[in-house]
């Protein structure tokens, strides 16, 4: 059995990513369609163009390590959009859904931004310089989102929820 080192490690880790945003792409047109007020499916519907751009670079760094993209299940971000379906489902209608689909989708960028994070920093340590310019530009766009979420969120969501109360 070949040795597990840093490198094997990155290259998994990467294959998780690389599925998630895929999933992530698929799931943002239902979260968009689903959500009330127009700045939040506007919110989705720009991530959804910025995840579809992050996929691109997530497939340069997978060429950069001379492997081919693809995708490894990740059971966190099933679990992750699951919980966005079921907010979805539950709150449909109701004053609170912006509020927790906003919520829902701060999740999917905490979990991004947690890998993205870690996977720089290891290609730091592995001098792939290419690849660590490559995923600061998506951390730097999930943690834009993720601020922008939380300002959408204070500004529309949360009040209108709160005033429902």
């Amino acid at each position: 059995m070949a040795e597990k080192n840093l490198e094997t490690l990155f290259h998994e880790t990467l294959k998780d990513i690389y599925y998630a945003e895929r999933k992530i792409l698929k799931a943002l047109p239902k979260m968009a369609r689903g959500a009330q007020s127009p700045e939040l499916k506007a919110a989705f519907e720009k991530h959804r163009d910025e995840t579809e751009g992050q996929i691109e670079r997530l497939q340069q760094v997978f060429e950069l390590i001379g492997k081919r993209p693809q995708g490894k299940t990740c059971a966190a971000i099933e679990g992750i959009l699951e919980e966005g379906e079921e907010i979805l489902d539950e709150f449909k209608g109701q004053p609170a859904l912006d509020a927790g689909l906003a919520a829902a989708a701060q999740a999917v960028e905490h979990y991004e931004i947690a890998r993205y994070g870690t996977l720089k920093r290891w290609a730091q340590v592995l001098g792939m310089k290419d690849a660590v310019t490559l995923l600061d530009a998506t951390l730097k766009e999930e943690s834009m989102t993720d601020d922008a979420l939380t300002k959408l969120a204070d500004k529309v969501a949360n009040q209108k929820a709160l005033k429902a109360a």
